[in-house]
């Protein structure tokens, strides 16, 4: 068994820069491409998600020092510490249960093909590290494997009904056809929905509109989306104590995000097309005309400036509701640059509308906070029994991705009155 699992972490050690593209040649032989094509496919998306997660580290780089001087000028002192998403997945993938959940998640996601009961193919089995996770904090508190993998599977199953669910709205507004969205963290945000479309029916509010559009209409040139992220960055490189020459670096950081991201979405679709068009004719002979989506991560919905506009607002709002929300103990610091991750379904449900998504945004990472708080204890203790090397002078840690995912605490809980 230890063997197999070294096997996985190996696999998984590549990332999703090679594990998506060799899913998706493999897609592409299975729905009757050639195989030169089907490569080209592949390595195609596999060179957009180097390009991504390239624009994902400029984010990553610039942001997480910032907010450390956002939280270094307020003074405040926070015990539980955000280590963020990687270490997470790393705390995940060290559990004993870790070597079930891939084959168990793919078998789940076949049966529920050939039954009808979701629409989405998911081949971002390296994000599969959210169920795993789900699956480790259950068996904590259990010593059940059979309980831990129900978790993970019923984890799984609201993952893609919500993918389902949500898969016309990526299509539409982030222009995405036949793709859809099961990511953990993302998925966990889609209770947000509701809350757009609340503030679309409220008074007042709802005529609060500012998306990308409005603002090039408004301001002419600077409304572009790369003046849009250079003043964002200006404006956080300031709020966290920045030289000029800082506040200048991090203000061009973020420009070139705002301009590169919908660049590599561009070179994602061009490799996904042929799949996807494949996949139609493929499944249209067998079982008629059957609508299917490949679920991808998270990060091909960045491409849009609304969804990275949202997010860069929506750092220092993370910092400042985690100094005043009484009861939070989380310093919010590894997982601000997975805002615009867990965002994104609600950006598309306000169509791009920035104010409705930062009220939105911050209504659900307030509860975040509280969930990572609440979860910290437990989250502590599986990275003891993780060998994690805790961050120096932290006693707890916990993250807002998957420390305050809302699904991942609901079932935790429920599995909690029985054990």
């Amino acid at each position: 068994m230890e063997g197999f699992v070294n096997i996985v972490q190996g696999f998984l050690d590549l990332g999703a820069t090679v594990i998506l593209p060799v899913a998706i040649f493999l897609l592409g032989l299975l729905f009757g491409q050639k195989p030169g094509k089907a490569f080209r496919s592949g390595l195609t998306i596999g060179v957009a998600f180097v390009g991504i997660f390239l624009v994902v580290d400029l984010l990553v780089n610039n942001l997480g020092p910032a907010a450390q001087g956002m939280v270094d000028r307020l003074g405040v002192e926070l015990n539980v510490i955000d280590v963020g998403w990687p270490a997470s997945s790393s705390i995940a993938w060290a559990s004993g249960v870790a070597a079930f959940i891939i084959p168990l998640g793919l078998l789940v996601n076949v049966i529920m093909l050939v039954t009808k009961t979701t629409k989405t193919m998911n081949v971002d089995i390296w994000n599969f590290w959210h169920y795993t996770f789900m699956a480790a904090m259950v068996y904590a508190i259990s010593g059940s494997i059979i309980q831990s993998l129900i978790a993970a599977v019923i984890f799984q199953v609201i993952a893609l009904k919500v993918a389902d669910w949500t898969a016309p709205m990526v299509s539409e507004f982030f222009e995405l056809p036949g793709v859809s969205i099961a990511t953990g963290s993302t998925i966990s945000y889609a209770p947000g929905i509701f809350l757009v479309k609340l503030l679309q029916r409220t008074p007042v509010v709802k005529n609060w509109n500012a998306d990308p559009d409005t603002i090039q209409k408004r301001f002419g040139i600077f409304g572009e989306s790369i003046f849009i992220g250079l003043f964002l960055g200006a404006v956080i490189g300031i709020l966290a104590g920045y030289s000029v020459g800082d506040v200048i670096e991090i203000g061009m950081a973020m420009a070139a995000v705002m301009v590169l991201m919908p660049r590599m979405v561009k070179i994602l679709m061009e490799g996904l097309m042929p799949v996807s068009e494949s996949a139609r004719e493929w499944l249209s002979k067998r079982f008629g005309d059957r609508e299917i989506h490949i679920g991808l991560d998270a990060a091909v919905a960045l491409g849009h400036p609304a969804v990275i506009s949202t997010a860069l607002i929506l750092v220092p709002v993370t910092v400042a509701l985690a100094v005043i929300l009484p009861g939070n103990a989380l310093l919010p610091f590894g997982d601000l640059a997975t805002i615009p991750f867990v965002v994104a379904f609600i950006v598309g449900a306000a169509r791009g509308n920035i104010v409705h998504s930062v009220i939105v945004g911050t209504i659900m990472i307030g509860i975040s906070l509280y969930i990572a708080t609440d979860v910290a204890p437990m989250f502590t203790q599986m990275a003891i029994n993780a060998d994690f090397n805790m961050p120096e002078g932290s006693t707890k840690i916990s993250s807002i991705d998957q420390g305050g995912n809302l699904v991942n605490w609901l079932i935790y809980k429920v599995f909690s009155l029985f054990n």
